[in-house]
């Protein structure tokens, strides 16, 4: 059988041991990762017709940045309803004969017999411990510094580069001059003879005038529709239309 779910032995040497189940803060865990040594000395309190006190005194190296308390307490909880065991197992290391490769092996360590919690003591070293980590995180990350000179870190540019490439796309355009009036007026003219109706945004591109003064001549020869449905737009005065369809309607002696 091969995959995930494989047939693997399980060596039961210990399975009779008892062990204790403890939960421990996630605090305590960091630290004991990062030791190299002690963590700490467990103590055992026996008393006569009652559950023994268990407590657990951490080391000076654990201590030395008041993050973990002195002193915790075992707090019992009852596994009446519960079997508890611990298993562990042996990972190749990849450096075995490929002729019989290495197989994982399964250990039963023991039987868990007590569950604990840890607790930290709160004594005037754990009120003191946590008044300076709550000062410690009350200081600010940045702080204010006098300086004796400037400091050129960053320079500010006065002139970015998209206000250069419309500068420039602006001088290549060139600035709206004035043509003659009876030039923009023969423009005006030769526009309104393609199509009836424009606005002033589109008229100002066909004749490149400034808009002050193509109002100023469409005023003299135009109407400016404030209906719909050609609302917004310029159209020739009657005196100056000049449409074929209207020549041809006229020149139709049948019509009425």
């Amino acid at each position: 059988m091969s995959g995930p779910h494989a047939e693997k032995d399980l060596d039961v040497t210990n399975s009779s041991r008892g062990l204790w189940l403890v939960k421990i803060p996630k605090y305590m865990r960091d630290k004991w990762v990062e030791c190299p040594g002690d963590v700490g000395r467990l103590r055992i309190h026996k008393i006569p017709g009652k559950l023994p006190a268990v407590t657990f005194s951490s080391a000076e190296q654990i201590l030395k940045d008041n993050k973990v308390a002195r002193e915790h307490k075992f707090k019992l909880h009852s596994i009446k309803e519960m079997t508890l065991g611990v298993f562990s197992c042996t990972v190749p290391s990849g450096n075995s004969d490929p002729v019989v490769p290495e197989q994982e092996k399964l250990y039963m360590e023991g039987q868990v017999i007590q569950k604990f919690e840890c607790q930290p003591v709160v004594d005037s070293y754990y009120y003191n411990q946590k008044k300076a980590a709550a000062l410690i995180a009350s200081q600010p990350h940045r702080k204010a510094e006098f300086i004796s000179r400037p400091v050129q870190s960053y320079k500010p540019k006065t002139r970015h580069k998209v206000h250069i490439e419309m500068d420039e796309r602006r001088k290549a355009e060139g600035k709206k001059a004035r043509d003659d009036k009876d030039k923009v007026m023969e423009m005006l003219f030769a526009a309104f003879e393609k199509h009836q109706y424009y606005n002033i945004k589109d008229l100002q591109k066909l004749t490149r005038q400034p808009i002050t003064y193509l109002k100023e001549i469409l005023k003299e020869v135009c109407d400016y529709n404030v209906k719909n449905p050609h609302r917004n737009m310029w159209e020739l005065k009657p005196e100056y239309r000049h449409y074929k369809v209207e020549e041809s309607i006229a020149d139709d002696p049948g019509s009425d």
